[in-house]
């Protein structure tokens, strides 16, 4: 099972937090990570088998509870901004393999921002913080 599941939170980290895949290989901590997210998990783990859950109901409350503070992911939130609000630059940066890269950037140089706007699954939504994400974008890609 503790296998399963750092698959599954390295695939997430993969899809939805970049930036974090990056830094981890960069410090050449993914093993330490992946191995304290998943011991930290693991008394749950065990708790829901000893209850008779079935193991896919398991797999999806851990990895749900190891990517909690990785929710709502700023990079799907920029990727989908600039997706949406400027197409062309968007595709011209997937055309030319740099997408991820510059989401990311955005993200670093948009760090305030979030953090401004506490940045969560509640606050995802906030109009004035989207619109400010836009500008800063606008701002970033001239």
């Amino acid at each position: 099972m503790q296998k399963m599941l750092k698959e599954k939170l390295w695939a997430y980290i993969v899809h939805n937090n970049p930036d974090l895949m990056f830094n981890l290989q960069e410090d050449y901590s993914v093993t330490r990570y992946l191995d304290e997210k998943v011991n930290g998990i693991m008394p749950m783990a065990e708790r829901l088998l000893m209850e008779h859950k079935p193991l896919y109901v398991i797999e999806e409350l851990c990895v749900k509870e190891m990517t909690e503070e990785l929710r709502p992911s700023r990079f799907l939130y920029i990727g989908a901004v600039l997706e949406q609000e400027f197409p062309d630059d968007w595709q011209r940066l997937r055309e030319d393999g740099l997408l991820t890269y510059e989401i990311i950037n955005i993200m670093e140089s948009s760090r305030e921002l979030f953090e401004s706007f506490s940045f969560s699954i509640g606050s995802k939504d906030n109009s004035h913080l989207r619109h400010a994400i836009i500008a800063h974008v606008q701002k970033y890609l001239v």
